[in-house]
C-alpha cells in the first residue's frame, strides 16, 4: 500500500448531528498515526469512516473521500464489506464470540469468506496467532473458550482475528483502555511490530501511549482537526493554542 490513505473534506453525521467537519489528512503507510483529543470530539467517528463502519449505524451520514490506494472507499459500487476485510478494526473492549473457541475466533473471518480447508485455516489461524503475539501461549488451548483468555490474552485474539484475513490497514478504537499496564505495554510491542507490514491508525486518550508508538498525531476537538503532524512536534511544539491547553492537562 504504497499511498497509504489520503482523506478529503469529510463530514459526518448521526441524523442531524453534525460531529466531523471539513476533515483532510494524509495518513502515512506502514506507519502509526495516533488520534488524540477529549472525549465526544469525533475520533472514534473518524476512524470509523475509514472502513465505512460508521455507516451502519440508522441515520449516520458521510459526505467526502476517502482514498486508499488512490481509490474512493465511498465510490458508487464499492462494497462497504470488502473495505472492511482490507481496513480491520480493534476495538475499545475486547470481543470474542463468547461462544466459540479461540481457534474458531480466529477462523471467523475466513470462514464468512468461503474458506473451509481445514489444513489452510489451521495455517492461517497459526500465522495470525503468531502474528498477534499470542500462539505461545494459547496454543495448546484452542479449543477452549476466547472468553476464557485474560483481557490482553482477550485483545490481542481479536487483533489476530482482524490479521488472519491478511488485511493492509487495522484501525485501533482504544485498544488499551480496558488493560492493565502489562497488557497495555504488551499490545504496544505488537503494534509497534505489526506497523512494518500494516498501516495502522490508533484513537488513544493516553498520551503517553501516543508519543510511544506513532509517528505522526492528529488532534480533534468538537469535530475538528485543530492540528496534524509529526508526533514528537506536536507534543513539544504545538502549532496551536488548543493543542497546547490540551497535551498540558488545561482541559480534557
Amino acid at each position: 500500500m504504497a499511498d497509504g490513505i489520503l482523506v478529503k473534506d469529510l463530514n459526518a453525521w448521526f441524523g442531524t448531528l453534525h460531529v466531523l467537519r471539513d476533515i483532510g489528512l494524509a495518513i502515512a503507510p506502514k506507519a502509526v498515526t495516533a488520534i488524540i483529543g477529549p472525549s465526544g470530539c469525533g475520533k472514534s467517528t473518524f476512524i470509523r469512516c475509514l472502513n465505512r463502519m460508521h455507516e451502519v449505524v440508522p441515520s449516520a451520514r458521510v459526505s467526502g473521500t476517502v482514498l486508499v490506494e488512490g481509490a474512493n472507499l465511498y465510490a458508487p459500487g464499492v462494497d462497504p464489506v470488502e473495505v472492511r476485510r482490507k481496513i480491520g478494526m480493534v476495538f475499545q473492549r475486547a470481543n470474542p464470540f463468547p461462544t466459540m473457541s479461540a481457534f474458531d475466533n480466529v477462523a471467523a473471518g475466513l470462514r464468512l469468506a468461503g474458506m473451509r480447508n481445514r489444513a489452510v485455516l489451521n495455517d492461517a489461524v497459526e500465522r495470525a496467532l503468531t502474528h498477534a503475539a499470542l500462539w505461545d501461549e494459547v496454543k495448546d488451548r484452542l479449543d477452549k473458550p476466547g472468553s476464557s483468555l485474560s483481557g490482553g490474552q482477550q485483545q490481542r485474539l481479536c487483533i489476530a482475528r482482524a490479521l488472519a484475513v491478511e488485511p493492509e490497514v487495522m484501525l485501533m478504537d482504544e485498544p488499551c483502555s480496558a488493560l492493565d499496564p502489562i497488557a497495555t505495554a504488551k499490545i504496544e510491542e505488537l503494534i509497534l511490530e505489526l506497523r512494518k507490514d500494516l498501516t495502522i491508525v490508533i484513537v488513544t486518550h493516553n498520551m503517553q501511549q501516543a508519543a510511544r508508538v506513532s509517528e505522526a498525531t492528529g488532534f480533534f476537538l468538537l469535530g475538528e482537526l485543530v492540528e496534524f503532524g509529526v508526533t514528537r512536534e506536536l507534543f513539544t511544539n504545538p502549532r496551536d493554542k488548543r493543542t497546547e491547553d490540551y497535551i498540558t492537562g488545561r482541559f480534557g
